[in-house]
This record gives structure tokens, C-alpha cells and sequence, in this order.
């Protein structure tokens, strides 16, 4: 009888062959070792202190391979173990490099003989389940914004990514960063998450982004009822805190939820001991005082004009700039806490960004429903949306400051679609919140390494590629896992057209790991 509609058939091989579908995977457990991955997980994880079952650093490890391969739930660690190729060379990289004391040892953390190469599912559960803290869930109260203090299990995941940025500006030292910081919202149908802003279970993870690099240097994890400028300056604060020590100067972008004035104060002001003062571009409140600034007669409305930059084929950058319908203009406005400052206070600088209403009213007069984004009345030209942004960058044209500011809306918000839709951060393992944090930052970690993969080893030619590119062309190579000569060989099909990337990747890391940094 015939297997389907088209002339071909499967057959399951009787032996076992070795095959894998995952030949590139084993790339990043290069980098990982490079990077110190592995050892930093031990220094700075520890939940499993005991000497029996897996340790901190192989379940993490399998967490951060299974985000890179596709698995979006713990249940698809079933996926890694039943690639029998891949499955093997994570059992032989385990123990690579130990002394046979130590390799008896890890062997001896389990009753029976170990068979699998990942942790199991039920293993992982009870393994997150580690970094929930149920004293700071009995600390909340109904309808209130609230922020449970990490564990130190998940203080240590945090420390495990600054020593991941860490490798990665010995490597490509940046004298500045810029910080963008942006929160996402990430839907659940968990029963315990909170209703968000939108109306849908939510989490609300606050993030900073460093541009330079492209890596997520913090990010707090939050309830989806957790307003996104809550706290965002202790948020700020503990990004400032983990940045490299070669790092001299930082700038910070963000949208309205950083408009708060502790926030602009403490970067203007120089508050912070190590940096000073930290220029910065917020999108402010148009509140009524500021239409009112914006109708002055005086004012002076230029084109906002679109910036393009492109790299041509002899080195030489081609700018152009595109006319897109906005205007923008310096504004004469001063709100109370600004007043309040005195002669010697910083300099505060507002802009108005206006752009036509293309839409004409649906209904007629106070029937018209509520637009959702601010809007003012231009006697001579009409009705008009309108934004504003307020920075401390006292010379910088007008013009560039917008630019500048917008470019936030670039690259950080196509991170978070790579969390939430390329990796695992869009499906939450759990009901209870620490466990869904640990999920979360164990994410951030196979971002990161990715990120670095993309940076320092394959060039900038891959630079901002979505996890389908990557995984089409390095990670989800068919190969075949065998032994010959005492030597572990991973068999790439011949003449696919990524095996040469393949080699190209080893040879580059294997440079990377001998190379000074700095």
C-alpha cells in the first residue's frame, strides 16, 4: 500500500546511525567554552549544591541550546535528547577537559547510570521551581504595582549575563554606551499573571538594551499590571552598575515612561558617582501646557527629514535624506520642576515633532471617537498628531537629537520580537512568577550568546539576522556522529552549501579564544 500521494517513502533505520539534525548547534557550545559560560554558571548559580543529579551548569547549558534550536516549552527537551548525533556530543563535551577524578565524579552524582544527555523535563520543573520565593508573593497587595525581590539563585543568573557583556567588550571594546530602555509585553494564559494595560495576561519585563553591542544588558521582569516607568531609575541604576569598567560615557534613550523627574534629574545633575552626567533623549508628556507652547507665533517649523546611511561597495558611506511629513521645532517651554531648579540647574531642551492628519473625522463635533495618540489645532494649516522629546544635548541640531532618539525604536523593539517570537520568552513554563523570571533570564543568555556569535564571529554581514536565518543556514544542518582515530567527528553531507560556514565558524572561535583582548 502506498505510504502518500508522491513517489516516495520513509523507512526507520534498524541501527542506530548516528544522524543528527542539529550539526551546527554544537558551534555555540564552542563559543560557550570560549566565553567561560559554563564556569560562570557554577561560580554564580548555585541551586544545586548537593553532589547528586544535574548541576546548575548542565541544565542551564540545555535550556540555552534548546532556546537556540526552537524549543519554546520545557517539554521540547525531548527534541534534544532523541537527536541521538547531537545527544552524543553533548555527552562527550560534558566531561571534556576533566581530570578522571572529577569525570568519575559527575558520574557518581547519579543512583543509576546516566543515559541522557539533557536534563528531563520533571528534573527542569522542580529545577526552576528553585527560583520562586513564596514570602515576597505573600508580600502583594490587590491592585498594586509590585516587583518581587529576586532570589539569590536568580541574582546569580544576572551575574551570569554581565560576565557574558563582559567577554564581549574584551573583545570589542565600546569607550561608550548607549542605553535604551523599553519594557514589552509578553501574553500568557497563566492564571496567576495580571491583567496588563491592553486587557490581556501579561508579563512586563523592563528592558535595557546597550546599542553598541546589541546585547540586553539588564532586564527586570515584571507583572503585566507593573506600569513600565515604575521604578525605572533603580532600573537604570542597576543597569549603570553592570556595565564593564572600560566603559567611560553613557547615554540613555527612552519613551515616555522615562519622562519622570527623578529620572531626568539624576542623569542631568551627574547623580551617578561613576559616570556623571549621562545625556539622554525622552519622549515627553504633551500635556496642555506644551500644546500651548507649540501655538506660539514665534516658533519655527523645519522638516524632519529621514537619515539613511549606506555602506557602498568601495568603503565610502552614501547619505540620503527623505522628506516624510513631519516638521519639528524648538520649544519655549518650561514646566514647574524645571523653574524650580535655579541659575546654576541644567539645561533642559524641548522639541515638537508635528505631523499632519491625514484622516478626516469619522463623526461630527464631541462625537468623534478618541484618537490614541495626542493631537493640536494649527489655525493656518489644521489638525496635526503631535509628539514631543526633551534632552539635556544642548548642542546637537535639532533635527539629529530626533534621529537619535528614534533609532531606540529600532533595534531595541526588534529584540524583543526575537524573545518573545524567535526564542522561548513568548511561552512561560509556570504559574508562579520566580520560576517564569528564571525562564526568562536563561533566554536573555542564549540571546546574548547569540548576539556575540553574530558580532565576533561570523561578521557584520549577519548582524541583526532573525533565529530563522540563523538556523537555516548554521544551526539546523543534517550531519552524522561517529568516532574514528579516538576522535569524535560530527560528518557534514557533502557539498551542502553551510559546510564551509561550519568550519569557517570553528576556525574564528578557535582564534577568538587565543586572541589578546582589549
Amino acid at each position: 500500500m502506498a505510504q502518500g500521494v508522491l513517489p516516495f517513502k520513509y523507512e526507520v533505520a534498524e541501527n542506530r546511525s548516528g544522524m543528527t539534525a542539529l550539526a551546527g548547534l554544537p558551534t555555540y557550545l564552542d563559543l560557550a567554552a570560549v566565553a567561560g559560560l559554563a564556569a560562570s554558571i557554577e561560580r554564580h548559580v548555585k541551586v544545586r549544591t548537593g553532589n547528586q543529579g544535574w548541576t546548575d551548569r548542565q541544565i542551564i547549558m540545555s535550556l540555552i541550546l534548546l532556546n537556540l534550536a526552537g524549543g519554546d516549552c520545557v517539554d521540547d527537551l525531548a527534541r534534544l535528547e532523541g537527536d541521538e548525533g547531537f545527544a552524543e556530543v553533548m555527552r562527550r563535551v560534558d566531561t571534556h577537559g576533566m581530570p578522571r577524578p572529577e569525570r568519575r565524579a559527575l558520574l557518581r552524582r547519579f543512583r543509576k547510570e546516566q543515559t541522557r544527555s539533557v536534563p528531563s523535563q520533571s528534573t527542569v520543573f522542580r529545577y526552576l521551581a528553585e527560583f520562586h520565593d513564596q514570602q515576597e508573593e505573600e508580600k502583594r497587595e490587590p491592585h498594586t504595582a509590585f516587583i518581587p525581590a529576586p532570589n539569590e539563585h536568580l541574582l546569580g543568573l544576572g551575574k551570569v549575563n554581565a560576565d557574558l557583556i563582559e567577554f564581549a567588550q574584551k573583545h570589542h571594546p565600546q569607550k561608550h554606551a548607549t542605553l535604551d530602555q523599553d519594557a514589552t509585553l509578553s501574553q500568557t494564559y497563566k492564571s496567576n499573571a495580571l491583567f496588563c494595560y491592553k486587557h490581556y495576561r501579561a508579563y512586563q519585563p523592563l528592558n535595557t538594551y546597550w546599542a553598541e553591542h546589541g546585547l540586553v544588558l539588564h532586564s527586570e521582569f515584571r507583572d503585566g499590571n507593573v506600569p513600565a516607568g515604575f521604578e525605572q531609575l533603580w532600573v537604570l541604576k542597576d543597569a549603570l552598575a553592570m556595565l564593564p569598567k572600560s566603559v567611560e560615557t553613557v547615554s540613555v534613550r527612552s519613551d515616555s515612561a522615562g519622562y519622570q523627574i527623578d529620572f531626568l534629574k539624576y542623569c542631568a545633575e551627574g547623580k551617578n558617582e561613576r559616570f556623571g552626567v549621562i545625556d539622554f533623549a525622552i519622549s515627553s508628556d504633551v500635556t496642555e501646557e506644551f500644546r500651548k507652547a507649540t501655538l506660539a507665533k514665534d516658533i519655527q517649523w523645519k522638516p524632519l527629514l529621514r537619515k539613511t546611511v549606506r555602506e557602498k561597495s568601495d568603503g565610502t558611506l552614501d547619505e540620503k535624506f527623505e522628506d516624510i511629513g513631519q516638521e519639528y521645532a524648538e520649544v519655549d517651554f518650561k514646566p514647574k520642576w524645571i523653574l524650580h531648579g535655579g541659575e546654576d540647574a541644567p539645561k533642559y531642551r524641548f522639541l515638537a515633532i508635528r505631523e499632519p492628519l491625514q484622516q478626516l473625522d469619522l463623526l461630527p463635533g464631541e462625537d468623534q471617537p478618541k484618537l490614541p495618540f495626542p493631537t493640536v489645532e494649527f489655525d493656518d494649516r489644521g489638525r496635526y498628531k503631535l509628539f514631543g522629546v526633551v534632552t539635556n544635548r544642548l548642542e546637537m541640531p535639532g533635527d539629529e537629537v530626533i534621529r537619535w532618539h528614534r533609532e531606540r525604536c529600532g533595534d531595541s523593539e526588534k529584540v524583543h520580537a526575537v524573545m518573545k517570537d524567535d526564542l522561548a520568552g513568548g511561552k512561560f513554563p509556570s504559574a508562579d512568577f520566580g520560576e517564569n523570571a528564571a525562564w526568562w533570564a536563561i533566554m536573555l543568555l542564549a540571546l546574548n550568546l547569540n548576539v556575540i556569535m553574530q558580532h565576533l564571529v561570523l561578521g557584520k554581514t549577519w548582524i541583526g539576522r532573525r533565529m530563522k536565518a540563523m538556523r537555516l543556514q548554521l544551526i539546523a544542518l543534517p550531519g552524522q556522529v561517529m568516532y574514528h582515530a579516538r576522535q569524535l567527528i560530527v560528518r557534514l553531507c557533502g557539498g551542502h552549501p553551510s559546510s564551509d560556514l561550519l568550519l569557517q565558524v570553528r576556525q574564528r572561535i578557535l582564534a577568538l579564544a587565543s586572541a589578546p583582548s582589549g
